[in-house]
């Protein structure tokens, strides 16, 4: 089964609680920053003391200089998974990266990267009336892949005409996209977004980071090299604004709170379109809805 949550919506610490006290459960983290390896404190990884008491999966997979993809996270989910159901235990993934759970959850038949084609592509949208242009070509390529962005998605009309022209098959041919929502065997429990609740959270939380030494813990990857996609992750990529351009530690960690605030909204809208998910309801104890989901068969 899956514990579903915005970040700091206490889904992590509401899946060690379950985890320990049944014994026979092992945490698989779905989340595309916690597998970088010395992204700890800004990720909110799991304590030492945590993962030695309830085994957790899918952590400190790559280096941040390393660019991991939804493909790879999704076969090092299988094989973990895999490997806990031969053990007898329980797998329950826990995780703020809707995407990410998506791809383990419907097993979505995920096209690969075309990086040469995607930079042509970046080329031609940055000219003026480019994105537009690249749209009408997505039309008469793939009309099904068109129909479901616009001409202004620039991200979007990208990647669809970059797995097109790189795979020789229509993106569209790889599935029905995100917005259909298949059974699955894996239950899904999620914990409401409360904005007040979340949002006190996200800026405690990131006080307390300075103070445990995140700024530290930036200046130790930079100096190492970090991808594209690592530099962006919330709060690091504020904090490097800080070390590599003098930008003031206080401004710039108050950006990473309205940021990250950001991204809980967004979190919350993509997950409360999808059906599957049984969301705990004011007066439940979030742990027995858990443990009662474990019961019935939600270790799939």
């Amino acid at each position: 089964m899956a514990v579903v949550g915005t970040t700091a919506s206490g889904k992590s610490a509401l899946a060690l609680s379950v985890a320990r006290a049944r014994g026979d459960v092992e945490i698989l983290c779905v989340d595309s920053m916690t597998v970088y390896r010395g992204m700890d404190i800004g990720t909110a990884k799991p304590s030492p003391e945590d993962r030695a008491a309830v085994p957790h999966h899918l952590l400190d997979l790559v280096d941040p200089s390393d660019e991991f993809t939804v493909r790879e996270f999704q076969a090092a989910a299988a094989a973990a998974r895999a490997d806990i159901a031969r053990r007898g235990a329980h797998a329950l993934f826990v995780g703020g990266t809707a995407l990410y759970l998506r791809a383990v959850v419907d097993g979505l038949d995920i096209p690969p990267r075309y990086p040469e084609v995607a930079r042509v592509l970046q080329r031609a949208a940055a000219r003026p009336g480019g994105v537009q242009a690249l749209h009408a070509r997505l039309a008469a390529l793939d009309p099904v892949a068109a129909s479901r962005t616009t001409d202004t998605n620039l991200r979007r009309v990208v990647r669809a005409l970059e797995v097109t022209l790189g795979s020789g098959r229509p993106f569209s041919s790889f599935g029905p996209g995100l917005s259909s929502y298949p059974s699955s065997e894996v239950r899904l429990v999620g914990i409401p977004f409360v904005p007040d609740v979340v949002d006190r959270r996200i800026e405690e939380r990131f006080e307390r980071w300075v103070e445990a030494g995140l700024v530290e813990e930036v200046r130790r990857l930079a100096a190492r090299g970090m991808s594209r996609t690592a530099r962006q992750a919330l709060g690091y990529k504020e904090l490097l604004a800080h070390l590599e351009e003098a930008a003031p530690l206080d401004s710039c960690v108050e950006q990473a709170v309205r940021r990250t605030r950001a991204f809980a909204r967004r979190q919350w809208a993509w997950f409360r379109r999808d059906p599957r998910i049984r969301w705990v309801q004011p007066g439940e104890d979030p742990r027995d809805v858990v443990a009662a989901a474990l019961r019935d068969g939600g270790d799939s």
